[in-house]
């Protein structure tokens, strides 16, 4: 058994997350954490909303409420989501915890006092209208290097290089067009070039164990290349307050609470949930402990660099050396599993310009594991993929109703009006014998992949064995057997089915946790081979709100060691089995025009 920590992504609390979001972060650290938990391992999965920054502020002014009361709905819409999405987190929560604020302030404090943060004097983007300071991401220009239109000014997404909003040629602001005032303020830096050395060794030694993507390792190593001091404080008045600044309108980067994030949910877990408050430990110090970061493409920078920078910086191994604080020495990831973008229709997500499709606004018309098979199955893996309601209908209707879905159903329907229990198998012919063999096997090789975050191979795997199934029944005709003296004979191969189906929806189970707890009901068994997620109220564990009354907050969590081991399962004969009903609902095909419909007008902008 290994410890192993999932840092999934934290989504950004300014409104609902779109499909696109949860390609990247969402499925696929599900599917991989549900598959180490049915091989034994410990796996602990967090993550949370991210909640400060300037739009969250832009976003508040125009609904005239706080950014408190802004952060508040919408963390609530997102575990919502996230939760009907089957998202088996251990602990989803939020940056503007008691808890949180502590985690991130000790540890700027003892990278600072390390030697890794320095201050300088920098150019801050200041919006003329308001006085507002302009986050590096609202910032658009061309970029100084490659040229491109639309660089940003933290990052050119089409060269790859990391930019200052001072290096953007006609910079301007993407809230209002404007062009931004530029002034002279002081920062917090994190010295990346004194961290440079070991984080080279650090990727070096990734890119030896030939695991991580080839996409996420290029990138990474590529911005050591013209690596520079990276500001980690901003003037602003919504977030972190900067330890030995707190009386100046001044607080934290945003991405720097952010990352930090995966260690104060995981003490948050610990605190809440764990045996003693220091479970937490066992991911976090223990050096044979593993950890797998996802996300989707354009937040690689943060978690190959500058979160693991902060970590070398915290734990004292950077060119000054230092010691580290009371958390002790803290673990570097083990894989960054960065996704590619999913597109719409061939368009770009743009939430401001309506081309997005909500997660809720999806699963409030279609079954839950229909969008999950898709992201699956053709999702942006490891090259940029595009959703469009043609295909999400083709896939739905030709591979999870009429392949996996009628293999269930047929299944099921022989027995309950055959036997009306799951029959004893007789004598096993080659036929019968060589399909569970192939069954069998792919534990293995399903499982393999899934480990090695190859979950679209995965899941082709599972469903080329589900067409090998349907060409049993095509072979063996149970259907025909009809005679008293066949009876045997019938009863081996809807045995051998049922054991197979039974096999099937365990390796499916990852992937589509809701579809197999039914199909585990249609089988006679109790619906809880995939552990779901809950939605827990709890209260703040360090901090009130301002008149006295406790801060309360939604946080998702589980209890998911209810699932079965990643291995055959003997069915039960004599176990009851009734008439099914479809567990997957067919599309007509006029659901493509109507959807396209709905978005028409934009998506032909």
């Amino acid at each position: 058994m290994t410890h192993i920590l999932s840092a999934v992504a934290w989504p950004y609390a300014n409104g609902p997350r779109h499909i696109g979001h949860v390609a990247g972060f969402g499925i696929p650290s599900d599917v991989f954490s549900r598959y180490m938990r049915m091989c034994g391992h410990n796996v602990l999965m967090v993550s949370g909303t991210d909640e400060h920054g300037t739009p969250i502020l832009v976003a508040a002014e125009a609904e005239g409420v706080t950014p408190r009361e802004l952060a508040n709905k919408n963390n609530r819409l997102i575990v919502e989501d996230l939760c009907q999405l089957g998202l088996s987190y251990d602990l989803f929560t939020r940056t503007t915890t008691g808890n949180h604020y502590a985690v991130v302030r000790s540890m700027f404090e003892v990278v600072r006092d390390n030697g890794y943060m320095k201050v300088q004097t920098t150019r801050g983007a200041i919006s003329p209208s308001t006085g507002r300071t302009l986050p590096d991401r609202y910032i658009e220009g061309i970029c100084p290097i490659c040229g491109a239109e639309g660089a940003r000014g933290d990052q050119c997404d089409t060269c790859g290089n990391q930019l200052d909003p001072t290096d953007l040629i006609k910079p301007r602001s993407k809230i209002n067009g404007e062009t931004p005032k530029f002034i002279e303020t002081e920062h917090y830096f994190l010295d990346l070039p004194a961290l440079a050395d070991a984080l080279t060794k650090w990727l070096d030694d990734r890119e030896a164990n030939g695991n991580w993507r080839p996409n996420v390792i290029k990138f990474s190593k590529n911005f050591l290349k013209d690596i520079k001091p990276r500001a980690m404080t901003r003037d602003i008045d919504w977030g972190i307050p900067i330890p030995g600044w707190e009386d100046q309108p001044k607080r934290l980067y945003v991405w720097f609470d952010a990352v930090v994030g995966y260690l104060s949910a995981s003490i948050e877990w610990a605190r809440r949930f764990g045996s003693t408050p220091e479970d937490w430990r066992q991911w976090w110090n223990d050096p044979e402990a593993l950890s797998y970061y996802f996300m989707g493409k354009d937040n690689i920078v943060f978690h190959s660099q500058i979160w693991p920078a902060e970590l070398l910086g915290y734990n004292g191994e950077g060119d000054f050396g230092g010691e580290p604080g009371d958390m002790g020495r803290l673990n570097l990831p083990t894989e960054v599993v960065s996704s590619e973008f999913l597109t719409m229709e061939g368009k770009k997500f743009a939430s401001s310009r309506g081309i997005v499709i909500y997660v809720r606004d999806m699963l409030s018309r279609y079954q839950v594991d229909a969008l999950r098979y898709f992201i699956s199955a053709a999702g942006p893996e490891n090259q940029d993929a595009d959703f469009t309601w043609g295909e999400f209908v083709r896939r739905t209707n030709g591979e999870l109703v009429a392949a996996w879905g009628n293999l269930v159903n047929r299944t099921a329907s022989m027995i309950a009006k055959r036997f009306g229990e799951i029959p004893a198998a007789g004598d096993l012919e080659a036929v019968d014998q060589e399909l569970l063999d192939m069954v069998n096997a792919g534990f293995g090789t399903v499982g393999s992949m899934i480990e090695s975050h190859h979950q679209k191979a995965a899941i082709a795997e599972v469903m080329r064995l589900v067409g090998e199934a349907n060409r049993y029944v095509a072979v063996t005709e149970p259907f025909k057997l009809k005679d008293e003296s066949e009876r045997e004979r019938l009863g081996t191969i809807l045995h051998v089915l049922a054991q197979v189906v039974s096999d099937l929806n365990l390796m499916m189970s990852p992937f589509l946790p809701t579809s197999a707890n039914a199909i585990d009901r249609v089988l006679g068994g109790e619906g809880r081979i995939a552990p779901m997620p809950r939605i827990e109220e709890v209260v703040d564990l360090d901090v009130k709100n301002e008149d006295g009354s406790e801060r309360a907050y939604p946080v998702i969590t589980g209890d998911y060691t209810g699932a079965p081991t990643w291995e055959r399962h003997p069915v039960t004969v004599g176990q009851k089995v009734e008439k099914p009903t479809p567990v997957f609902e067919k599309l007509d095909e006029s659901v493509v025009d109507e959807e396209i419909a709905r978005y028409a007008d934009l998506l032909n902008k």
